[in-house]
């Protein structure tokens, strides 16, 4: 693997609701998500990206994907410049912080964990 890839390609976050789920995120990252529908309740909406970034996508299919606040892999999404940008709007968008922004430590910058609507544990991480 080259020093330019990323360990991580691509990254989905199950959702219960997907319009509720995709409102929330564009609220609080300030970005539009791109609707794919992949027919027989699986929709998609994804985050920005290209070839050259790591994305992802608001996912659901309820055969296939289960929210959840306590188990599985934990997403860290950036919040570069500043995450406490991110933090300050998500209880008026539906969501609820749970660990608020902390140093990792002075080499890593910072980081803070959140409830989304749909029930996930979601964390954030920025350099300031």
């Amino acid at each position: 693997m080259s020093s330019s890839e990323h360990m991580i390609s691509w990254f989905e976050i199950p959702v219960n609701d997907i319009i509720r789920a995709k409102k929330f995120y564009e609220a609080i990252f300030n970005i539009k998500l791109v609707s794919m529908d992949m027919g027989d309740e699986f929709k998609m909406e994804v985050f920005p990206g290209d070839e050259k970034s790591v994305s992802g996508a608001l996912v659901f299919n309820p055969s296939w994907y289960k929210t959840s606040n306590t188990d599985g892999s934990l997403i860290y999404l950036n919040g570069n410049p500043d995450l406490q940008i991110i933090l300050d709007r998500i209880e008026a968008a539906g969501g609820k912080v749970t660990i608020p922004k902390r140093q990792i430590s002075p080499d890593h910058g910072h980081m803070a964990v959140f409830e989304d609507t749909e029930g996930n544990r979601i964390a954030l991480h920025s350099n300031s």
